[in-house]
């Protein structure tokens, strides 16, 4: 990933390429926004996500699994009403 750095009319800042995502930043919480010391540990979830303590990315991880059941379960009712009516399988 090359990151271009611009200078424009006295102005300089960085150019970020486009349409690739943002890894979070390590300096803060990616749940409750904590600042992150340099010199206390880092929890991190799914290899990029940073949390100031297990307890938060415990947390998070809970909150996954909820997202992914509920997705699941839309899936799956979205495949039972469209399935022929009168099959008589349940």
């Amino acid at each position: 990933m090359a990151v271009a750095s611009v200078a424009c009319a006295g102005f300089f800042f960085d150019a970020e390429q486009l349409g690739e995502p943002r890894l979070p930043a390590l300096d803060a919480c990616a749940l409750c926004a904590k600042p992150l010391a340099r010199d206390s540990d880092i929890f991190m979830y799914r290899g990029d996500t940073p949390f100031c303590s297990e307890g938060c990315r415990c947390e998070q991880m809970q909150l996954d699994a909820i997202r992914a059941r509920q997705a699941s379960a839309r899936v799956a009712g979205g495949r039972r009403r469209s399935s022929p009516s009168g099959s008589g399988s349940r």
